[in-house]
């Protein structure tokens, strides 16, 4: 049986921090949750935590200091063992289809999903 991984959140948003947590713990009973608020925290936290078995990576666009895709850039200078055992999922609001399908085309995300995150879209995507 593969151990149960370990999620982070990076999303600057506190009502979407709080959404997302409260869904997670519901439909997966995830706790603890990492909580980065922009990319930067995101990157520092992964460097520090190398050593999970299994990361899910939810992903927000639009944020301060480093976003999405900065974190995205700077995720494909990682080491490759490491972003082998990472999953990334872009949760985002954007109604920008070049956001959208530059995100789809990344090849580190493994999905994009519309905010507000759906519990269905959790089960079937992790159970």
């Amino acid at each position: 049986m593969e151990p149960k991984p370990q999620f982070v959140l990076i999303e600057d948003n506190l009502i979407d921090q709080f959404v997302t947590k409260k869904l997670l713990k519901k439909g997966l009973d995830v706790n603890p949750l990492f909580i980065a608020n922009n990319g930067k925290e995101g990157i520092d936290w992964l460097l520090k935590n190398s050593d999970h078995k299994s990361l899910v990576i939810i992903l927000d666009i639009q944020m301060p200091i480093m976003n999405g895709f900065e974190f995205l850039e700077e995720f494909s200078t990682l080491a490759e063992d490491l972003k082998n055992r990472i999953k990334i999922f872009v949760l985002s609001s954007t109604l920008d289809s070049d956001e959208i399908k530059k995100a789809k085309e990344n090849k580190y995300v493994s999905d994009f999903w519309n905010k507000p995150f759906r519990l269905d879209l959790l089960k079937s995507t992790f159970l």
